[in-house]
């Protein structure tokens, strides 16, 4: 496969991710926290509103921020492959070599979320504990799968970027 066509899977990837779910799934959230202000009380509902708003906006967010940026982002690195490829790779390699860093540091921090969710849904005996922890081992469980699929996406990605960073003569180190 050649380059072009392994950045557009990439990118292709990311937009349908980020609009197809990321974003309903933080618009699900807000529906979750509407839900419970509508059915339930008290403290429960409390858990489950603070807890599903936020990670639902934050979800949101990114869902619409990443969809509404990833054509103008490809069609500048498309245009940037035509016109001067090395320019292209000093600045996709390290922005691509910080994202799958980051993958290493989100994983295990959506992992610890989840954790402290079954904490609180399993080890307090409060009704806030309880539907704060529920919505907690949800959201780390979804960021977890987003994130596995985004970092299996990138992982050919930065290997042609790589491939094509040496055969440019430009070095492919995580610090460039």
């Amino acid at each position: 496969m050649d380059f072009l066509t392994i950045m557009q899977t990439y990118f292709r990837g990311e937009r349908l991710e980020a609009a197809l779910f990321i974003a309903p799934v933080g618009l699900l959230l807000v529906a979750v926290a509407i839900g419970a202000w509508r059915s339930e009380s008290g403290s429960f509902m409390w858990g489950a509103i603070l807890t599903a708003v936020l990670f639902g906006l934050l979800l949101a967010g990114t869902g619409i921020g990443i969809t509404a940026r990833t054509a103008g982002q490809l069609a500048g690195l498309e245009a940037g492959f035509s016109t001067d490829v090395v320019a292209m790779l000093h600045a996709e390699l390290p922005r691509m070599h910080t994202v799958m860093l980051n993958f290493s540091r989100t994983q295990p921090a959506f992992g610890v979320i989840a954790l402290v969710g079954l904490g609180l849904r399993f080890g307090l005996r409060s009704e806030w504990a309880m539907s704060a922890g529920s919505v907690l081992v949800t959201v780390g469980g979804i960021v977890l799968m987003i994130d596995g699929f985004a970092e299996r996406r990138a992982h050919p990605y930065v290997a042609a970027l790589e491939a094509l960073a040496v055969e440019h003569g430009v070095a492919v180190g995580e610090n460039e």
